[in-house]
């Protein structure tokens, strides 16, 4: 057959395979009927992602309203993880940026805290060293300009206090400053700078020859700060025991953790090690570098110390080389890793859990246990807070520390010496006082006359008693802020308001170690380690775990 003749016999075959081909892929795309788009079983955008990813497409190009696509995958990312355990979390990149900025030890900025009171911004401290103690700004500055434009009358948040006075180091700002009962501005150019953020609020002598340090958070440059406090508390006050207060201490870097520890202990020897399910086991060992020498060690834990803190007193108490003091910690023994996504925020996702040197997880149970959220509240309800007795141990596997004391894992760290919580102060109207107390001090100060002169927080301490109306005063000024006066409720408490009034007072004039010496001055938790370190430095292998 000629070649011609064959082509013109199959050239219609194949316009007619091309067609039918067409019309089946037809059938099975969307079609349109003038009004909307109706997919046909099966049709998938992309399987690229999975049904989650599929879905929020299909809301996005289809849905009925408007919807703002982060907002709706930011719901879904954390409501996913919230399934898995409580600390693997979504971290947006606002939430990210400011997290980091705690944790790294520094911001850049004018260095100043402050409160809005009365709708003024008012200097509580001046960052000691900072662009705004070198410019001349003092504790009751307050602030009415920033930049020419008034900041002061006008419903300022703290936020944009914030977004105004930060900015990069070496740029400046102008601010407009009302001292005192002073009529005129005063002005100042701030240069901004690099402002720290420090980890240990306060360090002195507690007294003879024991030292007290105060850390809020296992950062960046935690290792730093404890090493500088100590050695001024060695070197320089002589002291050979100390208090480390680690109350309400959430952690941090776990890493920051184990170099605290490694001033205890000798070189190799095992703080923490970590294990997961894809992560192989990873021992954390002393470095060895102990540059101070310190004999007796006091830890004071609470139901607010975890992660990192609970390391840092587990580690001491397997090895027998502190008193732990206070109350169960909080229970949380989950290591998390942190991963950056595509929008500038972060996964936080649990990928470990960690063991003390005895092997303990002292992480609490959270599968199927209502009152994981609510621990605080739990305890104080079950009466374990003020009741050692009423502590109801979820794991009794038996651990023994290096002398051979029972330790247990499953829920915290188990104090050696327990300490109850003052309740007799605590009601409904003393926790509507309470967050009053700084606005309330700021202004109280600067209507008094002048508070005398001293020399030392330890003078201001020892020599200076607070009107004994001060705290009738808080009452009324929290009353003008909505809290309805409840004298039956104030009458418990107004011992305790008189504490914290004298106590802030003492932070403005003195900064943190004036705030937690006069908070010291009768802790129990405190005068314990004081007694223990003077008699007894070590825990006694021979003695109970706990009293």
């Amino acid at each position: 057959m000629p070649e011609s003749s064959a082509l013109h016999i199959r050239l219609p075959l194949l316009l007619a395979g091309v067609l039918a081909l067409g019309m089946f892929i037809g059938q099975k795309l969307p079609r349109y009927d003038g009004h909307l788009w109706i997919a046909p079983a099966g049709y998938r955008l992309s399987p690229v992602g999975g049904p989650i990813e599929e879905i929020l497409r299909y809301v996005q190009a289809r849905y009925v309203d408007s919807v703002n696509t982060a907002d709706l995958e930011e719901r879904v990312a954390r409501d996913l993880l919230a399934r898995l355990d409580p600390h693997s979390t979504y971290i947006s990149p606002e939430e990210l940026s400011q997290e980091e900025e705690m944790m790294s030890g520094s911001f850049e900025g004018i260095g100043i805290e402050f409160l809005i009171v009365n709708d003024t911004i008012q200097v509580v401290a001046a960052i000691a060293g900072g662009p705004s103690e070198r410019a001349g700004i003092l504790p009751g500055d307050k602030i009415v300009t920033v930049n020419d434009s008034v900041v002061a009358g006008v419903k300022i948040s703290s936020a944009d206090v914030v977004r105004r006075l930060r900015g990069p180091q070496g740029s400046t700002v102008r601010v407009g400053v009302l001292r005192g009962r002073e009529r005129r501005l005063r002005q100042f150019t701030i240069a901004r700078d690099l402002i720290p953020v420090h980890s240990v609020d306060a360090a002195y002598p507690l007294g003879d020859k024991i030292g007290y340090i105060k850390i809020n958070r296992f950062s960046a440059t935690t290792q730093q700060e404890f090493m500088e406090a100590l050695q001024r508390l060695t070197q320089e006050q002589g002291a050979r025991h100390l208090v480390l207060d680690l109350r309400g201490n959430p952690g941090g870097y776990l890493t920051e953790a184990t170099d605290l520890l490694s001033q205890f202990f000798p070189k190799g020897k095992l703080l923490v090690y970590t294990e997961g399910r894809a992560e192989q086991r990873q021992e954390y060992k002393s470095h060895g570098r102990a540059h101070f020498d310190i004999d007796g060690i006091a830890v004071l834990v609470d139901e607010g110390s975890a992660s990192a803190s609970e390391i840092v007193a587990g580690a001491l108490q397997d090895h027998d080389r502190a008193w732990i003091i206070g109350r169960r910690t909080f229970g949380k023994g989950l290591v998390q890793t942190q991963y950056p996504l595509s929008n500038g925020g972060a996964l936080r996702l649990t990928t470990a859990r960690y063991f003390t040197p005895s092997g303990r997880c002292i992480q609490r149970a959270y599968k199927d246990n209502p009152h994981y959220e609510e621990e605080l509240e739990h305890r104080s309800v079950n009466g374990e807070l003020t009741d050692s007795s009423a502590l109801r141990l979820a794991d009794t596997t038996p651990y023994f520390t290096g002398a051979g004391r029972k330790v247990y894992g499953g829920g915290g760290i188990l104090p050696d010496v327990f300490i109850p919580l003052d309740t007799s102060y605590l009601n409904d109207y003393y926790l509507a006082v309470s967050p009053h107390l700084s606005a309330f001090c700021a202004q109280w100060l600067e209507q008094q006359p002048p508070l005398p002169k001293f020399a030392d927080a330890v003078a201001f301490v020892r020599g200076y008693d607070l009107p004994p109306n001060a705290a009738q005063q808080l009452a009324e000024y929290a009353a003008a802020q909505g809290v309805a006066f409840d004298r039956q409720r104030w009458e418990h408490c107004r011992a305790e308001l008189q504490r914290q009034i004298k106590a802030q007072i003492a932070r403005q004039l003195f900064q943190n170690e004036g705030f937690y010496r006069v908070l010291n001055e009768d802790d129990p938790a405190i005068a314990k380690a004081v007694r223990l370190l003077q008699t007894q430095p070590l825990p006694n292998a021979q003695r109970e775990a706990r009293q």
